[in-house]
């Protein structure tokens, strides 16, 4: 069981000597340097673990908000996986980070927007078809109320785990569980103790517990002192 944050939310140095999982979130928004992410890698202790969040390009289209962030021109032809040069590109640039972080799982969110078209499941069958994953476990995360219930059916046709936020949704497929926390309601939400117990219930030996909320780094060392 592994239990972090996603994003450092404080000096490396201090949050290696706590947790041993990190989500690294700037992928998302743009290409990291990956000299950059060797540097994490040589500076994290053994047996701590980097995950990944997939570029957005490959997740989210170019009218999405989250671009306000992007450093780059904006792709013409990206998101909801779309079988365009600019996407596949994009995995490319995760792939390598992943590489350079040893990363073993990459997540995709997708946007509430994205949600089980003809057009949106065609696309995945062209990406996940085509791309290279190094032995890769990619976890997926929608949002879209119409995808309940056809989750389980998405990821063993494309070789996927489902990744959620417990308080909003029941994992429907895989024997690992990835957990994102986003708060209830808001991210500005502090999870309480009977959250927590509520957590605990849903654990097993193979979870990963991401806070990713305004008090994410205290409620993650409330977490591990609630189990330890």
């Amino acid at each position: 069981m592994k239990i972090g944050c996603a994003g450092f939310c404080e000096s490396r140095k201090r949050y290696f000597s706590e947790f041993s999982v990190v989500e690294v979130q700037h992928s998302f928004y743009n290409p990291i340097s990956l000299g950059l992410l060797r540097k994490w890698r040589e500076e994290a202790p053994v047996g701590f673990e980097f995950t990944l969040k997939a570029l957005q390009i490959i997740t989210h289209p170019p009218s999405s908000p989250t671009y306000r962030r992007f450093k780059g021109k904006r792709p013409k032809r990206g998101g909801f996986f779309l079988p365009s040069k600019e996407v596949f590109e994009a995995w490319d640039v995760t792939l390598r980070e992943a590489k350079a972080l040893d990363a073993n799982i990459v997540i995709f969110q997708l946007p509430p927007s994205f949600c089980p078209s003809h057009q949106n499941l065609d696309n995945m069958e062209n990406f996940f078809k085509y791309i290279e994953r190094e032995e890769l476990k990619l976890g997926i995360e929608l949002r879209c109320e119409e995808w309940r219930g056809k989750i389980r059916e998405i990821c063993e046709r494309f070789g996927l785990f489902h990744v959620v936020d417990p308080f909003t949704w029941e994992k429907e497929w895989g024997k690992l569980n990835y957990f994102r926390l986003h708060g209830k309601g808001n991210y500005k939400y502090r999870f309480e103790d009977e959250d927590l117990s509520f957590l605990v219930n849903k654990l097993n030996r193979d979870s990963y517990v991401i806070f990713n909320n305004i008090y994410s780094i205290t409620d993650a060392r409330r977490f591990k002192d609630f189990l330890f």
